[in-house]
């Protein structure tokens, strides 16, 4: 069976096909078919199961084009995904929105339904839990949904914090003062805020005190109105840092929290904060968890089968653990 489609413009083929044909030969390895392109036609052929697939892949990648997506490999991956899971109504709507744009002129969309849902749970509620694995965009999202409001004047300041808990190193062992000291766990969001607003806008802001990245022992004691709250690596909190976060929001702000469950540095006999949020405010009005998967995974692509591998190794420790306590009682 052969099919054709026909691609208008260019600049939109050679987008599609990628750097060496790549995107495309990508397609044709997961289905089993032949991609010919004579200048703006493409041919498809093989078995008709097949080519029904990987044409529906190849409208869904013009569409995103179209709307200004540069496809690589993950975002070829992701909707060869979601068109085996017959998703493709809901791809429809990827890319149609623009958060905001960065410093180098580059507009930050949703590039899974995982982070379409995810920005607009943010969008329509005052405190949302941002829960999912390393590469999801979770806190690269917040930020930019953070700096969407503080431009629209939504809010008059953006505030990030983490707690500084080491992953394995001593903070007492850096060199420097404090702040000197918990300034390599705030980096990512220093970051993330530079790439938005521009380094001197960035530092502008700070200067004049509407920006704020601070550890998150620094929001003791403080009410916190008409901003744009982030705590990031919520996982690494204990139960009363986050009960003493989330009650200094005050009127017109919003709060987003960040973090894996799987990356928890706390000492084995503390519990979590986010864990511990799960439970505690699941059923509260006004609060929302979302979470994403390894499917929402926009860093390389190993960085997917990363996490898939380690899931598997935390649900097989949990159902040992679960036996071994069956067998005790």
């Amino acid at each position: 069976m052969e099919r054709h489609i026909e691609v208008e413009k260019m600049e939109v083929l050679i987008n599609l096909f990628g750097s060496f044909d790549e995107n495309i030969r990508l397609i044709e390895k997961e289905f089993d078919v032949a991609v010919i392109n004579r200048g703006t036609e493409i041919k498809v052929g093989g078995e008709p199961e097949d080519v029904d697939k990987a044409i529906r892949v190849i409208q869904n990648l013009v569409g995103m084009a179209h709307k200004g997506t540069v496809l690589g490999e993950q975002e070829v991956r992701y909707v060869i995904s979601q068109i085996k899971d017959d998703k493709d109504k809901e791809l429809e709507t990827l890319g149609t929105d623009c958060v905001c744009i960065t410093s180098r002129g580059v507009p930050i969309r949703a590039k899974t339904l995982g982070q379409r849902d995810y920005i607009n749970t943010i969008e329509k509620n005052s405190i949302v839990f941002g829960i999912g694995p390393a590469g999801t965009g979770k806190t690269y999202l917040a930020v930019a949904m953070a700096v969407k409001a503080f431009k629209n004047k939504e809010v008059n300041k953006i505030i990030l914090t983490r707690p500084a808990v080491e992953a394995g190193e001593s903070l007492g062992f850096l060199p420097g003062d404090m702040q000197d000291k918990v300034d390599p766990y705030l980096r990512p969001l220093y970051d993330a805020l530079s790439d938005m607003l521009g380094g001197e806008a960035f530092h502008k802001n700070i200067e004049r005190g509407l920006i704020e990245v601070a550890p998150l022992a620094y929001m003791r004691g403080r009410t916190l109105d008409d901003a744009f709250i982030i705590l990031d690596e919520a996982q690494n909190t204990t139960p009363e840092q986050m009960k003493m976060f989330l009650t200094r929001m005050g009127f017109s702000s919003k709060i987003v929290v960040t973090g894996d469950i799987t990356q928890i540095d706390l000492p084995s006999n503390k519990k979590s904060g986010l864990r511990d949020a799960e439970i505690v405010l699941k059923n509260v009005e006004g609060i929302e968890f979302m979470y994403l998967s390894e499917k929402d995974v926009v860093r390389h692509p190993l960085v997917q089968k990363i996490v898939k591998a380690y899931e598997r190794k935390n649900i097989e420790r949990e159902r040992i653990a679960q036996s071994r306590n069956r067998s005790k009682k």
